[in-house]
This record gives structure tokens, C-alpha cells and sequence, in this order.
């Protein structure tokens, strides 16, 4: 069975936040009050005997720069290649490629195009073991928690309480906002029963002496985490005297693949590293870095602000993790859905289907496409 076509599918998604009004900010973030709908990058790849395997790779706004690393480079590596039949020889394959890759970098697009093809040999590998993918990466539990990842409210205090309460009410017991001040986050932490987890990614703004005097602030509030605190936010130094103010630190999700996380071993720079699939490497990098956390004794919560096949993927990874470790999920309502997962509840039961059980709906795949190009051995080239 040898890989016949692959296929790259640029998809933007409406969605709903219940957001009031507020001013827009920049749309760079995927948490942006500009944004009204998500893009996704979807890859389907098909064997010469009809299976497909779905893929996904970062990223939102900077798509279209994948989508032509897919296309140019890292495709070609796999067009007319036999598919693997064991997780040895699909770390193999993928080996292989990262190799042939090494002069474009060991990040940024090239990588999150691979991680696109990685999710999709193990989807396709699933389907040929018969087994849904949870159980393939060991999982001895189908259902999963969720965890609410809410947009930014541009730090308005009354608004983010607004917000948590709905989340709380829909039954999601432990939420992530994308605020920066201290008020704001105040509010959702007083909004919320004291039970209830709260975390907060502020995306890379500060210094290293701003962040340590915002985690000082923030201890009383006793955070699950502060997540990326720093710009840079590969510095490891920084971090762990950050996470010295008293604030458990998240951290990882911007880590140059898989071996952008092994400063963070040993450093005790964080609480919580956070692979991110459709960027790391796919789910054969997502497992090498949580055999190395586990080893230094590091949680691990993957990011995942997806909603295509990436975000299945790292529902099956988490699944495989310790019991009380969630599925981030962006707070949004998509219309339409792509698939049914995406009808977020505080709980996932995950597909029984071989492999990754994705299965998007094609009338809305077909509506909501902006590019889709299909790849063979005959027409693409590195």
C-alpha cells in the first residue's frame, strides 16, 4: 500500500463568541476580538487502495505559508512511499523526512507542515491495525475532560466575568482566559465558585522582571498557571525565575519541535510543558516529549486551540495521559460544525472508529474552503 495523492485544504470557519462590542485589537492572535472566523489547514492523504488519513498543521493566519511547505517540500518526501504498518516504521518514515529537511530549520512552517503528515500516518496506521487511536497509544480511558480555553475581552473586567460565569454554567469546571491585567483576571477569579480552576495565557508580553512582579500579584489569586509569561519565550533562564514569584508557570507550545522542550528538563523553569501537535511534530514528536517529561517528573497538558483533525489527534493524546489531564477547547460555537466533537461539552467521548475517527461533514468542507490543492507523485517535486 504506497501513498497515491495528498491533499491540502485551507479551510475559515464562522463562529460565535457572545462577545459584547469591545474595541478590535490585532488578529494575530487566534483569541483576537477581530476575528470572525478560524482558519484551519487540513491534510487528507490517500493510498493507492483507497484509505485516507487526515492531518492538520498549523497554522490560523499563516496558512498560506504552510499550505506552500506542504506543497513545495514536504509532500514530495511522501507522495508514492509505502504507508507504514507499525509505529516503528512510521517513526522511521518520518525520521527520514526530518532529515531531508534539516537545511529549512527544525521549526515554523516546514515543521508544522510535517506534523500535518505525521497525524495522518497515524490515522491511516489506526485504520490498518484496526484500532481507534486512543487505544493504539496505549489509553485505557475513552472519555476524556474538557477544559474551556476562552477569547480575549481586551481586559474588560465586567466582560470576562460575563464570560466565565457562562462557562461555569455550561458546566466547565476549569477555564483558561487570554487577559493580561491584573483586574480582569481578578474579576474571573471572583466571578467563580473557589473550586473552580482558573488559568491564564497572556502570550509572551513581558520581561522577565514585569512577569515576576505580575506573578507576585497574581499568587493570591492561586492560579492552575501563568502560561508564556516572557518574550522570549524560549527563555529558560527567565522562566524559571518567574516561576520563583510563586505562580505555577505553562510553558512550551512555541518550543522549536521536539527538541525545543529540552532546555526545560531540569531546569525547573516549569510546572507544565504544553506540546502543541500541529506544531511540534505531530503525535510521533507529541509521545518522544511526553517519554522525556515524564522522565523529569513535568506535567504535561498539550495546547490545542484546533478544530480540525489536530484537535482530534490531541484528544487521543490526552487520552493517554494521566486521568486528570483535560483537552483544551477553544470557548466558541462554530455553525457551521465541522464534525460532531466540535458541539463542545465539559466531556469527550472519543471516536471507537479506527484511528483518529475523523470525519468531516462535505457539504460543510466543501462551503467553507478557500483553497484546495491535490498533490501526486507525478505532479510535485522538491
Amino acid at each position: 500500500m504506497k501513498i497515491s495523492h495528498i491533499e491540502v485544504i485551507r479551510l475559515a470557519i464562522p463562529f460565535e463568541s457572545d462577545r459584547s462590542e469591545l474595541a478590535a485589537e490585532t488578529a494575530w492572535n487566534a483569541a483576537s476580538p477581530a476575528l470572525k472566523k478560524m482558519e484551519t489547514l487540513l491534510v487528507r492523504v490517500t493510498t493507492d487502495e483507497g484509505r485516507q488519513g487526515w492531518g492538520e498543521g498549523f497554522g490560523h493566519l499563516c496558512n498560506p505559508v504552510t499550505a506552500q511547505a506542504l506543497q513545495s517540500l514536504v509532500s514530495p518526501l511522501f507522495l508514492g512511499k509505502a504507508v507504514p504498518q507499525s509505529r516503528e516504521a512510521l517513526t522511521a518514515l518520518v525520521c527520514e523526512a526530518e532529515q531531508a529537511l534539516h537545511a529549512f530549520g527544525r521549526s515554523g512552517p516546514v515543521r508544522y507542515a510535517l506534523s500535518a503528515i505525521d497525524i495522518a500516518l497515524w490515522d491511516l496506521l489506526g485504520q490498518r491495525l484496526e484500532q481507534p487511536l486512543w487505544q493504539l497509544l496505549g489509553a485505557k480511558r475513552r472519555e476524556i475532560g474538557l477544559y474551556a480555553s476562552l477569547v480575549s475581552y481586551n481586559n474588560q473586567p465586567e466582560e470576562v466575568a460575563r464570560q466565565v460565569r457562562r462557562a461555569w454554567q455550561a458546566g466547565f469546571r476549569t477555564l483558561k482566559l487570554h487577559e493580561t491585567d491584573y483586574a480582569a483576571i481578578a474579576a474571573a477569579r471572583a466571578a467563580l465558585p473557589p473550586e473552580a480552576t482558573l488559568m491564564v495565557d497572556v502570550n509572551c508580553p513581558w520581561t522577565v522582571a514585569e512577569a515576576s512582579h505580575r506573578a507576585q500579584q497574581l499568587a493570591e489569586l492561586k492560579l492552575g498557571w501563568l502560561e508564556e509569561p516572557i518574550w522570549p519565550p524560549d527563555d529558560i533562564a527567565g522562566l524559571a525565575e518567574v516561576r520563583r514569584a510563586g505562580t505555577p508557570i505553562a510553558a512550551g507550545e512555541n518550543a522549536s519541535g521536539e527538541w525545543g522542550f529540552e532546555p526545560f528538563y531540569g531546569a525547573q523553569a516549569v510546572d507544565v510543558l504544553q506540546p502543541s501537535v500541529a506544531k511540534v511534530g505531530g503525535i510521533t514528536a507529541s509521545l518522544r516529549v511526553f517519554e522525556r517529561a515524564a522522565q523529569h517528573g513535568i506535567r504535561v497538558v498539550p495546547h490545542c486551540f484546533y478544530y480540525g483533525a489536530g484537535l482530534l489527534a490531541t484528544a487521543h493524546l490526552v487520552a493517554a495521559l494521566p486521568d486528570d489531564i483535560q483537552l483544551e477547547v477553544p470557548w466558541i460555537r462554530f455553525s457551521p460544525l465541522l464534525y460532531p466533537q466540535l458541539d463542545f461539552k465539559p466531556m469527550m467521548r472519543l471516536p471507537d472508529a479506527p484511528g483518529l475517527g475523523f470525519r468531516p461533514d462535505a457539504e460543510v468542507l466543501k462551503k467553507h474552503t478557500l483553497s484546495h490543492i491535490t498533490l501526486t507523485a507525478e505532479s510535485s517535486h522538491v
